[in-house]
């Protein structure tokens, strides 16, 4: 039997067969995962040392990492052996981030959360789904709660939650805008109608440094033909309070040679959401590119 932190510790009832307690790995005592582990039961939130036997089985979770340490400088030197970057979840990133708010390091976090330090690097570093005593705790830790923790409001639309206490608005250059812009398969594309101004959104993609979507003739977005206009695509990370915006404006015309519109064909990443019949190719080359980042102060 192998365990990662954050795994599924079940004990099964040999009698009839159903669950009879389960728990969350807080800790690993062999750095090959083998037992026994320290586990955090569900029923009772208590932490104890646990020698699994025959009737337990491990439900291991999704994207975990291949191996944890027993500190922060364990967990640096596991990320490098392992070639790649974290990549957190959301409720890593706003533990991370609230863990920050606080002033706290991540042994200090921990202990006041009462949990292991390279369970709390794996929970702000890997999508994970701690259990709700274990988000109590450290809501508790970190001076919040666990509505803010797994991202309440989620549904609301983008940009009304929490504010940055000290927040920074500073412009990109062109050479971000381009790389941001090919980051994204959504924009939106403001045209001028018979009925008024309308902003359209439409999938996209970024092609020999023409910003390129698929529409039906007589659309909306076919006003573009022929006129300059503007196409925005912008990020909100409601986890992190912080995001950005790129505008691109230039001359908007129909691909009409074969050749090209093959390849636009080829090298698209995905088909229009809208469904249909959306063969006529829409390419925006922009004359001019901003965009802007709001960010914390000190970043």
């Amino acid at each position: 039997m192998r365990a990662h932190l954050g795994d599924h510790l079940v004990v099964e009832s040999p009698a009839t067969g159903a669950t009879r307690r389960d728990g969350e790995t807080v800790g690993l005592h062999h750095e090959d995962g083998t037992p026994p582990y320290d586990v955090r039961w569900s029923d009772t939130d208590a932490v104890t040392l646990v020698f699994p036997g025959p009737d337990a089985h491990v439900q291991h979770i999704e994207h975990r990492p291949e191996r944890e340490s027993t500190d922060e400088a364990g967990a640096e030197s596991a990320r490098t052996s392992l070639g790649r970057a974290p990549n957190p979840g959301d409720i890593g990133r706003r533990v991370a981030f609230e863990r920050k708010r606080q002033g706290l390091t991540r042994a200090e976090a921990a202990r006041l959360a009462g949990m292991a330090p390279a369970y709390l690097a794996y929970l702000e570093e890997r999508p994970a789904d701690p259990t709700v005593a274990s988000l109590i705790r450290l809501a508790d830790a970190l001076g919040t709660n666990v509505a803010v923790l797994r991202g309440a409001g989620i549904d609301r639309p983008p940009g009304q939650g929490r504010a940055l206490v000290h927040p920074r608005l500073q412009d990109i250059g062109p050479d971000e805008c381009r790389a941001r812009l090919s980051t994204h398969g959504v924009g939106r594309v403001a045209v001028s109608t018979p009925d008024g101004p309308a902003v359209i959104p439409v999938n996209y993609e970024v092609i020999d440094d023409a910003i390129v979507f698929r529409t039906a003739p007589a659309s909306v977005p076919t006003a573009a033909v022929g006129t300059d206009v503007a196409f925005e695509v912008d990020h909100v990370d409601e986890a992190m309070s912080q995001g950005w915006s790129v505008l691109a404006v230039g001359p908007a015309r129909v691909v009409t040679e074969l050749d090209a519109v093959h390849r636009l064909a080829v090298r698209a990443h995905t088909k229009p959401w809208a469904g249909g019949q959306r063969e006529m190719w829409v390419s925006i080359r922009p004359t001019r590119l901003t965009g802007r980042l709001i960010s914390p102060a000190d970043q």
